[in-house]
């Protein structure tokens, strides 16, 4: 019988000294429950993705003598960890992404990485270069067929990859599948990646371990749920998620039996990488999912947090406009960083109503937190007196209303300098996506917090919140979405209705369709066309803008290349 160990663990991208001592602190509990082997995650000891730190040979020397490290603590426990690999060859990148199995101070075995995601947040082929060869590694009389994460993704009818490590590593008859991980979170993803470590073990009649990273690293956030399945598809531990956890598996006979199951694998494809959904009219309720809304929620607070930490931040502000937008950025923030931690402004111009004022007070009032109103009239009137001469007679138009924003933009970033805190952006996926925001003003910040959540989706992202009781007043969830820049002013003045809206932005940024796709599911053809060319034209501002939490399978950040220049549907 083989005792395993998962540590499934929250690494800083380059703190070598934090991520040594969270790994020794893992084997000291190993140790102490005569574990045999410990797994950890995807490049553990310098946090995933490490991007170009990668090109510096003093992050890869400080990589192996992390590894020299941890093998002086391996007299008691194996270790399995995640560090690249140099590569001997002069052919090919300079490394691999390595599992490394660690034993009795020294290295045993390493298992380099065959597939290399270079897909949306990936771009592992920038740095790596694809294993050369496949060898099992034995240990304590099993084999085991060791990969990383998406070396298991290969087994479909359409796979990206032109080699299936695992059908190599059969031939030499392996006894287990151990997978280290790091493969991040969104809504469309979470079940796909339980099917596919079940879809290997049905297919190769072996049990299979695999370790997943967690935490939230910039704007890719990792959920965790590391698993163990037995030979017969069954699902044998599941860890938490969204937070570090550590779990010890007894992998007995009874682990290696197959049969006797009714588990069914799901048939794999290309579409798993992308949404699954196929009728049109099920997009908002599937968007809107209540279970979606749990995971995605648990997303931003972890993505907030670890952002703070990890850049030695502590404290948040933000504008509370009374809108939707903002109460749920405030509410999220509050839970995240805790209450005295998150200040709200209330910037309030002669076009906001008062129930506006009064609804943004009444949220802080629910949460507790610290918050402050200064009217933007006397700096408004001072900026349109300033420019009277070049304006002069001019109608009003958007060069005043885009004035309000970037006036509270410039009083946010004063209060952010002065007092040290990081300015969270309150923008929703549908408002980036057509550009309905203010460069320098509204979309000013440090963090996107909704960025990756379409509009209806933060409305039910508000019910979420009042899921136990009111915290996000009912008059901000139910009334008119505005950006009360100008009289009457309403969303729906400059913009179809959300709800017809994110239907056709889901289609196109997530499920990539072109115009007449969508056209042909029964949607207007001069709306269609109109969204398609404010998304397209619009790319230059969202190219300016903060770091967005991601939660979705197609995110705008680094997981979403665009020209700036271009014709294409603009």
């Amino acid at each position: 019988m083989l005792k395993i160990a998962i540590s499934q663990q929250n690494y800083h991208i380059g703190n070598f000294s934090a991520n040594i001592e969270k790994m020794i602190g893992a084997i000291r509990q190993a140790e102490a429950a005569g574990v045999d082997l410990l797994v950890f995650s995807e490049l553990s000891v310098c946090g995933y993705p490490a991007r170009d730190f990668l090109e510096f040979e003093d992050f890869i020397r400080q990589c192996y003598a992390a590894v020299d490290t941890l093998c002086q603590h391996t007299d008691k426990v194996a270790v399995i960890i995640g560090c690249p690999q140099r590569n001997p060859r002069k052919e090919g990148k300079d490394l691999f992404n390595a599992a490394w199995l660690l034993e009795k101070g020294r290295v045993k075995a390493v298992a380099q990485k065959t597939c290399l995601p270079t897909y949306d947040v990936f771009d592992e082929y920038r740095y790596f270069e694809p294993a050369f060869e496949w060898n099992v590694i034995p240990f304590k009389g099993r084999k085991i067929a060791l990969t990383i994460c998406e070396d298991i993704w290969a087994l479909d009818e359409n796979p990206l990859y032109r080699v299936c490590p695992m059908d190599e590593l059969i031939k030499a008859g392996p006894d287990l599948m151990i997978n280290i991980s790091a493969s991040p979170f969104d809504y469309d993803h979470d079940e796909d990646r339980k099917e596919v470590v079940r879809a290997n073990v049905l297919a190769y009649k072996l049990p299979m371990v695999y370790c997943n990273a967690v935490g939230s690293q910039t704007e890719v956030v990792f959920d965790g749920g590391s698993l163990v399945y037995n030979a017969s598809g069954e699902l044998v531990r599941e860890l938490k998620y969204f937070e570090e956890d550590f779990a010890i598996v007894d992998l007995d006979d009874s682990m290696f039996l197959t049969g006797g199951s009714s588990v069914v694998a799901r048939k794999l494809d290309k579409e798993m990488r992308v949404s699954k959904v196929k009728d049109p009219e099920m997009i908002i309720p599937y968007l809107t999912d209540p279970n979606n809304m749990r995971q995605i929620h648990a997303a931003l607070v972890l993505g907030i947090r670890d952002y703070f930490e990890k850049m030695g931040f502590s404290k948040a502000i933000l504008g509370s406009s009374g809108g939707i937008d903002s109460a749920v950025t405030l509410a999220i923030a509050c839970e995240a960083l805790g209450k005295e931690n998150v200040r709200a402004v209330l910037m309030p111009s002669g076009y906001s109503t008062s129930h506006s004022v009064d609804d943004a007070v009444q949220l802080s009032r629910n949460l507790g937190n610290p918050y402050d109103i200064i009217p933007i009239a006397p700096v408004y009137d001072a900026f349109l007196s300033t420019l009277s001469p070049i304006f002069k007679d001019l109608p009003f138009g958007i060069a005043e209303e885009n004035i309000q924003s970037r006036t509270r933009g410039n009083l946010l970033m004063a209060i952010a300098n002065k007092f040290g805190y990081i300015l969270l952006n309150t923008s929703n996926k549908s408002e980036l996506s057509t550009g309905y925001g203010t460069l320098y003003g509204d979309m000013a910040g440090g963090l996107g917090v909704l960025g990756d959540l379409y509009k209806m989706q933060v409305f039910a992202m508000a019910r979420y919140i009042n899921r136990n009781g009111e915290i996000i007043p009912e008059n901000i969830i139910v009334k008119p979405p505005s950006a009360e820049l100008r009289p009457g002013q309403k969303d729906s003045d400059s913009l179809p209705p959300y709800d017809l809206l994110d239907k056709v932005l889901y289609q196109y940024i997530e499920k990539h369709q072109g115009p007449q796709e969508i056209i042909a599911m029964g949607i207007d053809a001069a709306l269609v066309n109109r969204v398609l060319k404010l998304v397209n034209s619009n790319e230059y501002k969202r190219n300016q803008f903060c770091p967005i939490i991601r939660v979705s399978a197609k995110a705008f950040g680094v997981g979403r290349r665009m020209p700036i220049v271009g014709k294409y549907l603009s």
